[in-house]
């Protein structure tokens, strides 16, 4: 037992950035991503048993990331809304050219369905069509238009 918690945490140190960046990517709200990432943790825990290395570790964790995180999103939405307290903090307030405009990416990026959010993600990171195809579930042709048209889609939001 003690070895599978050692490659766990191995793992998890490991790919910890990775695991924050979906979180992130699906909220803005601190404690929010706090029990997203929690959540991650005790579904990669539940599944790393059971993990058969037929696709590498980092597409299993994307996934398992993603799948967890869009889930949460769609719990989320079927909940009665509340008014959230105002917090006098804001994380996100840096002024400069380059945060606006990322600022303005990940606002437009958050109007997408949950499907092309994570496309786009995955695409921001930097992994191969062929790691998104696995990571999603689709083929890479798909991926290819799926991207294309996410794109242009983006390019034609407004930043309101």
């Amino acid at each position: 037992m003690e070895n599978i918690e050692l490659q766990f945490t191995k793992m998890v140190k490991e790919y910890r950035k990775t695991i924050y960046t979906v979180c992130y990517f699906f909220s803005k709200d601190t404690e929010e991503v706090n029990d997203l990432y929690q959540e991650i943790l005790i579904n990669l825990w539940r599944g790393f048993p059971a993990y058969r290395g037929e696709s590498s570790l980092k597409t299993w964790i994307w996934r398992v990331s993603l799948n967890t995180c869009s889930n949460q999103e769609r719990k989320k939405k079927s909940r009665i809304q509340t008014v959230p307290l105002s917090v006098d903090i804001d994380l996100y307030n840096d002024e400069d050219t380059n945060s606006r405009q990322i600022r303005m990416l990940y606002d437009r990026i958050n109007r997408l369905d949950v499907f092309d959010r994570a496309i786009i993600l995955l695409w921001l990171e930097n992994m191969s069509y062929q790691d998104i195809a696995d990571v999603v579930g689709i083929s890479v042709p798909n991926v290819t238009s799926r991207l294309f048209r996410i794109k242009e889609q983006l390019k034609s939001m407004s930043n309101k």
